[in-house]
């Protein structure tokens, strides 16, 4: 069999891997530079002959990363015009498969859907169709400011999510012809991949484009159209442009924007709220109320939702940042002051304390500044989000991840973003091993969470015989598919944790927005 494929563009080859052909780097839009930068995607050029889909297609323009936080195999070459996806399938053919789109992480400002991480080879041998896919970054993907676009009618800002929109339209027009079923269409992300798939669930140019959602450690976050004009302008300044000069950001080189992003970062406060240099814009047209708000109010009541968050998320942030050693009790309460009064956090830490205690967990300063900020970033507002969708929609299921990453002595705990690997089952990947681990119970570990994510993306419920019965979350027991060693439902884990942000009166919402 040749693994040929006829899309709206072209005819594609693919390459046979075991259990899956594989199409890599495929244009699924295309993005313009200098005058058409900030502007909503075009679509793709069509081709003549067979277009072999072997290699990679550029990742968008973005820092090199951190040592220890790439993989070898992961792709490196970078151009604007980075519009490219990655589709896995076990049999070119006319099944119908389950669809599922991933929308990788990485802050808005790094990351690629061709990462090692998520090779889509182990999902797609179980039976559904896989898709990742780049989309623009940094200034590139959500500098929003009127000056800078000309009349699209589209609003401005959110590049990066008409993007994702045009990669899912894609999807509905093409993933027939690669043996998925354009009407069960999963859009599943991580971290700044979760934040996005909140967006879209609030984007009305988005429904119907997929039908199921699945979103891992990231709670929706946006700003205000007044926060992404001062960045736009304070980036300008970076790079030493007047205002009345915005327009020559269209002629500014891909990597002097990403320096110009970089120094926004470094910028962000250590109080632990969102420290991301961009965001989404709620610009009156793509977005006409931050995401959290539009769930609430039912914006997408007929999607089931899949949720939930790893137990340590903030350790990953904390390990990178350099004032966290000298951390101390009065420290982590002045910071977190500046989030909800003094008062307030006084109370929040002693709670915190208190609770780790009882279970036998460490109260590090460290160690309580990592879950509280943990849980007032991630896990809280997700679960008010869950709570939320759970008024319009039954099938909405939470859980918490709790498995440890053996890496640098455990320092890492059940850190952000360790979920992924036993998502996409590349815990099998000995590259990946030191950060996840491995052995028999990680190997399970996996093969539960793989066969209740595909049992979700089938039928919207991610019950399935490794986990047996997993019930839909309510705000009266609150079950809690528990992640890790062990495996199961649990009633409101962390409780006390919970309690004490609502004895206190902070609001920890569905998500944050910047004004």
């Amino acid at each position: 069999m040749e693994g040929v494929t006829r899309t709206t563009a072209g005819l594609l080859r693919g390459v046979e891997e075991p259990g899956a052909w594989v199409f890599r780097g495929v244009p699924y839009a295309r993005t313009g530079a200098g005058a058409g930068r900030w502007c909503p995607p075009s679509p793709a050029d069509p081709w003549t002959g067979t277009r072999d889909a072997a290699v990679w297609g550029p990742i968008a323009p973005q820092p090199p990363p951190a040592p220890g936080f790439s993989l070898d195999g992961d792709p490196t070459l970078s151009d604007e015009n980075c519009l490219n996806l990655n589709v896995w399938s076990p049999r070119l053919d006319d099944g119908g498969r389950p669809v599922l789109v991933w929308v990788h992480g990485g802050g808005f400002t790094t990351g690629t859907g061709a990462s090692v991480l998520f090779s889509g080879q182990h999902l797609a041998a179980r039976g559904v169709v896989v898709v990742t896919f780049n989309y623009r970054l940094g200034a590139l993907g959500l500098l929003a400011h009127p000056d800078l676009i000309g009349d699209t009618g589209s609003g401005w800002g959110n590049w990066c999510l008409h993007d994702q929109i045009a990669a899912l339209r894609w999807v509905q027009e093409n993933i027939a012809a690669f043996g998925g079923d354009p009407g069960n269409v999963s859009l599943v992300g991580e971290s700044a991949g979760a934040m996005s798939v909140a967006a879209l669930l609030a984007a009305p140019e988005a429904a119907g484009l997929f039908h199921r959602a699945v979103l891992q450690s990231g709670p929706p976050a946006t700003c205000s159209p007044d926060w992404g004009r001062r960045r736009t302008e304070r980036l300008a300044g970076h790079l030493g442009l007047p205002l009345d000069a915005l327009l020559s950001l269209h002629q500014t080189s891909p990597g002097r924007l990403v320096e110009g992003v970089q120094r926004l970062a470094a910028e962000a406060p250590a109080d632990g709220d969102l420290p991301l240099p961009l965001l989404p814009v709620v610009d009156g047209v793509l977005l006409d109320r931050p995401p959290g708000d539009a769930v609430v109010e039912g914006s997408a009541a007929a999607v089931p939702l899949l949720l939930g968050s790893t137990r340590d998320e903030s350790a990953l942030f904390v390990m990178g940042d350099p004032s966290a050693a000298a951390l101390d009790e009065a420290r982590v309460v002045s910071r977190l002051s500046t989030l909800v009064g003094r008062s307030a956090a006084q109370e929040v830490v002693d709670a915190y304390r208190e609770a780790r205690g009882n279970r036998g967990e460490p109260s590090s300063a460290r160690d309580l500044w990592t879950a509280v900020t943990t849980d007032y970033v991630f896990r809280l507002p997700l679960q008010v989000l869950a709570a939320a969708h759970a008024n319009y929609e039954s099938r909405t299921f939470s859980y918490l991840f709790t498995w440890e990453s053996p890496f640098l002595g455990g320092a890492f705990g059940s850190c952000h973003g360790l979920d992924i690997p036993f998502v996409f089952g590349t815990v099998q990947d000995p590259a990946v091993q030191p950060y996840s681990g491995s052995g028999s119970v990680a190997m399970a570990l996996s093969e539960a969470m793989q066969q209740a994510w595909i049992a979700f993306a089938r039928s919207g419920d991610p019950s399935c015989d490794a986990l047996g019965e997993w019930p839909p979350y309510d705000t009266t027991d609150r079950p809690t598919m528990v992640l890790g060693p062990g495996c199961g439902v649990e009633s409101d884990p962390r409780a006390p944790e919970r309690a004490i942000w609502e004895d206190v009166g902070v609001d920890v919402g569905t998500g944050h927005h910047h004004q």
